[in-house]
């Protein structure tokens, strides 16, 4: 399925056909990427599942098709279907972006196979480096900080858990394959091991096909740190600055920042040549970030590499005026880096991930349609987004809807302009983390202290948010909307609804709203809007108040599911079942 739209092409003196750019991916970075062809007059190529047949990016890429799926398997991680696609529509590049297929050997050597320029690194270089335990190998090799790991994948359960014993707790089970916090889990307590062994091979599957998993020592409240860095064809490598990105919920980030504020010269100058080193040891060539932890004491630790883009790289871009979407692809067409030192930052930035979760409930993930979407403007505010008003958060993907970049020449001067473009910033009709940014912001652990690290919002965080209001379905649907291709070309078609007869077609039908559930002591309700993946209990057993009785799967995410009292436990949903947030799914009596 396509739709190709009208655009001018340059003449080709050298009659090379033109660059056409093939964005393997969704989203804002997606839409990002198209604007940085655009300023390149290289034409852009957009994908999509049937759930973003009305995404942004669909309609500002100068070529859409449809990729015939709804899950990420069957889209976003199709290689064949991606390859097929680029050749249909004659694509000489594909960007990856990230998450997805971005750190996938088998996806970069498909399309050098396929005759087609890979922006990113080499296949061996992802494969080396995006294998963790292969990464932890290689920074070893050039004196890099390390903690105490598995030199191997786990086999299973009980090979972390002797680990724990010989080192110690808190540590860390992560998937050798992969990032965004999916298949990470930290351990507290021995007898969790096994639980979170599997939880995290399940996740990892889920979230990039590959189960395996290794185990490291995790550094108790440590702040992480990275550098950015970009490589070209030709030798070079640049790291082009820091980052701190200690603020994250679940492992995954929500505030970053660049450059990392409150360390110490030695810390920079170690993160900077080790980063370096690193990268060329690997043979790296593309933009790559080399992540750190460091601990309260001040000891620095190599955590692994990402070998794409990052979703905070605008705060470098803001620090250093180095586009990193148009390096990435000068270095693919063989161009020599634009900058060949370290930049000295240019004022300070903060990037804040606008996702679609409910910070008063957990940070459970949430999706349905946005009613309201309305950024900020100003001085020093710049916006990515791949979602407006009426924009769909499909289920099937992760949460960020948007990113808020904000600059100052301090600190201080980025977090007034913060606060300022926070409270402009309105989304209605579905749960985001809004306030918790702005609370965030009146905190002075973050704001004069930074005594933030990875585990602060669950540890010390203290302020109540009001939970977020609820999405509520339109009571009628006046047109139904569908697509047809004609020529090639997608067309929208709006049909009224009532064309069909009640009950003939539900999608043009009013939709009823459920009468309210009358919430009684003993009712469980879902946590989030998702799918019940396991009941880890059985019906009628005895439960203990803070047991996981159930898991539930959203956004690629695992979240338990804990019982909110003592008593026998009354399964009333079973497992599969797809339900809404505070859905009643037992009953503990």
């Amino acid at each position: 399925m396509s739709t190709e739209k009208t655009s001018i092409e340059k003449p080709n003196t050298d009659q090379q056909l033109p660059e056409k750019l093939l964005i393997a991916n969704r989203g804002e970075i997606a839409v990002r990427i198209i604007q940085a062809c655009a300023d390149m007059g290289i034409a852009s190529v957009a994908i999509y599942a049937d759930d973003d047949i009305e995404s942004m990016h669909v309609e500002l890429a100068d070529e859409a098709w449809g990729l015939a799926g709804a899950t990420a398997k069957d889209t976003y991680l199709n290689i064949a279907a991606i390859i097929e696609i680029a050749k249909k529509s004659k694509a000489t590049m594909i960007h990856p972006g990230y998450g997805f297929l971005s750190e996938r050997a088998e996806f970069a050597q498909a399309v050098i196979d396929a005759g087609l320029k890979w922006i990113g690194p080499s296949p061996s270089a992802i494969e080396n480096l995006g294998d963790k335990i292969a990464a932890r190998k290689i920074a070893a090799s050039v004196g890099a900080p390390l903690v105490q790991g598995t030199q191997d994948p786990l086999k299973h359960a009980d090979e972390a858990l002797d680990f724990a014993k010989q080192y110690g707790l808190p540590i860390a089970i992560k998937a050798a394959f992969g990032g965004g916090g999916r298949g990470l889990k930290v351990v507290w307590k021995l007898e969790e091991v096994k639980e979170q062994y599997d939880s995290a091979v399940r996740e990892a599957l889920a979230a990039f096909g590959r189960g395996e998993c290794f185990v490291e020592q995790y550094l108790d409240r440590p702040r992480h740190l990275e550098a950015q860095v970009i490589a070209d064809q030709h030798g070079n490598v640049v790291v082009l600055g820091t980052r701190d990105c200690s603020l994250q919920r679940r492992n995954q980030k929500l505030v970053e920042e660049a450059p990392a504020p409150f360390i110490s010269e030695s810390t920079y100058q170690e993160i900077l040549s080790s980063a370096k080193a690193i990268c060329q040891a690997a043979d790296y060539v593309g933009a790559g970030t080399v992540e750190y932890l460091l601990s309260r004491d001040g000891k620095l630790s190599f955590l692994e590499v990402n070998t794409r883009l990052q979703v905070e790289h605008p705060v470098t871009e803001a620090t250093t005026n180095v586009d990193l979407v148009v390096e990435q692809i000068r270095v693919a067409l063989g161009h020599e880096l634009s900058i060949q030192a370290t930049p000295k930052a240019q004022g300070h930035a903060i990037e804040f991930r606008i996702n679609a979760e409910d910070p008063s409930r957990g940070f459970i993930p949430a999706f349905g349609h946005i009613h309201l979407f309305e950024a900020p403007t100003g001085n020093g505010v710049r916006i990515e987004t791949g979602v407006r008003s009426g924009s769909l958060v499909s289920s099937h993907f992760d949460s960020l809807m948007a990113k808020l970049i904000v600059t100052g020449p301090t600190r201080d001067i980025a977090i007034a302009r913060a606060k300022r473009a926070l409270k402009q910033f309105k989304i209605e009709g579905i749960a985001s983390v809004l306030d918790f940014h702005r609370a965030v912001l009146n905190e002075a652990d973050f704001t004069d202290e930074f005594k933030v690290h990875t585990r602060w919002i669950e540890n010390d965080f203290k302020q109540v948010l009001a939970p977020v209001k609820r999405s509520i379905p339109n009571q009628k649907q006046p047109l139904l909307l569908s697509y047809m291709e004609i020529d090639g070309k997608l067309h929208r078609l709006g049909l009224p609804a009532n064309l069909f007869a009640q009950g003939a077609n539900p999608a043009a039908t009013s939709t009823e709203i459920a009468p309210a559930l009358e919430l009684q002591p003993e009712h469980l309700l879902a946590p989030i809007s998702g799918m019940i993946s396991a009941w880890k209990v059985e019906h009628g057993q005895q439960v203990e108040e803070g047991q996981v009785v159930a898991i539930m799967e959203a956004m690629k995410m695992e979240v338990p599911v804990l019982a909110h009292c003592s008593g026998k436990i009354e399964i009333l949903s079973t497992q599969t079942t797809t339900c809404q947030a505070d859905h009643l799914i037992a009953k503990i009596v």
